[in-house]
């Protein structure tokens, strides 16, 4: 058992250290390369940011898609949903407080709830197909132009626009053609590890006979949602809180968008009755929690230790839950 499994354990492993660390360089690379254009910096935190923490959800969705393994896809986008809010927000409420006050949250965690609802609603008949991949891209490019241009226009007094600047003076000033490396190196790194871990999960899913959606949910979810974790925390620590839920709200709906339109174009398939009844209901329970914890009301919204408690309570349940799942016969 031991030998049979130390290849993939390890490929599973190495690809997870090696995505975390190719993130930062390719986020960092994204960064410098925007900035270097000129692009508006609440532009480059609600696209660049956004896009860049959800491009190791991006690169192992198409990979294992590729592999005709869209379990494994579908599971990573809806998992990584639900460790982004339960696992990342909840962590973080156990460090610190986080105290919610940007307007521009108002108006983005209803868009994050509405879009989550409606591709729940697009696959109800149980098929992930090439039309909802279409529908879901075309979305993906209506909300990033409506974000663009809303955010060009809003009040740039409001506390996340002013955490978002002060956070991208933190990246280091890089060249121009040293800003590409870091963004392409970055991307073919981020690919290689992607491909380690899908196929490490892949061989252990088979192994132990588990579905590969629930390797999606759990191994693979959390381990491509540590680059959002490692970020929140440096958030609360600096007291950027808009600017962590400003990044959970993004990179949530890029994974619904953009990751979850992978496996519907590349590899149209079936879904498991259990994501349908399951776990995208619990998704859309999380988003909603999400909403009613932090959209700020007269002027702020906090989020206490308790609630932090709550929200790591039930993921843990959720993750006894699919190993019950994993295991029933």
């Amino acid at each position: 058992m031991l030998t049979t499994l130390l290849l993939p354990s390890l490929l599973l492993i190495i690809g997870l250290a090696l995505l975390v660390w190719s993130s930062d360089i390719f986020i960092e690379g994204a960064a410098s390369t925007a900035i270097h254009l000129s692009i508006s910096p609440l532009v480059i935190g609600v696209v660049v940011l956004g896009f860049g923490t959800s491009m190791p959800e991006i690169v192992v969705a198409t990979l294992a898609s590729l592999d005709n393994s869209p379990g494994l896809a579908v599971g990573n986008a809806i998992g990584s949903n639900i460790a982004n809010i339960a696992l990342v927000l909840g962590f973080t409420a156990l460090i610190a407080p986080i105290v919610v006050k940007s307007s521009i949250l108002k108006r983005e965690l209803p868009v994050l709830l509405a879009i989550s609802i409606g591709a729940y609603l697009l696959v109800l008949d149980g098929y992930l197909s090439f039309i909802n991949g279409i529908i879901l891209s075309i979305a993906l490019v209506g909300v990033m132009y409506w974000m663009i241009k809303a955010n060009k226009t809003m009040n740039q007094q409001d506390p996340l626009a002013d955490e978002t600047e002060k956070e991208l003076e933190e990246i280091p000033e890089l060249t121009k053609n040293k800003a590409l490396i870091y963004l392409i190196g970055g991307l073919v790194i981020l690919m290689v590890s992607a491909k380690m871990m899908v196929s490490g999960a892949v061989e252990i899913a088979h192994y132990f006979e588990v579905s590969e959606v629930v390797i999606g949910l759990t191994i693979i979810a959390i381990g491509t949602s540590l680059p959002e974790l490692a970020a929140a925390i440096s958030a609360a620590r600096k007291n950027e809180a808009d600017l962590m839920i400003g990044n959970i709200v993004g990179s949530n709906l890029f994974n619904i968008l953009a990751v979850l339109a992978v496996p519907a174009i590349l590899a149209p398939a079936a879904l498991d009755k259990d994501v349908l009844n399951i776990d995208m209901p619990i998704m859309l329970g999380f988003t909603l929690l999400m909403l009613i914890m932090a959209i700020p009301r007269k002027g702020k919204a906090v989020i206490h230790k308790p609630q932090g408690f709550l929200l790591t309570g039930f993921f843990i349940a959720y993750l006894i839950l699919l190993y019950f799942r994993s295991t029933a016969v």
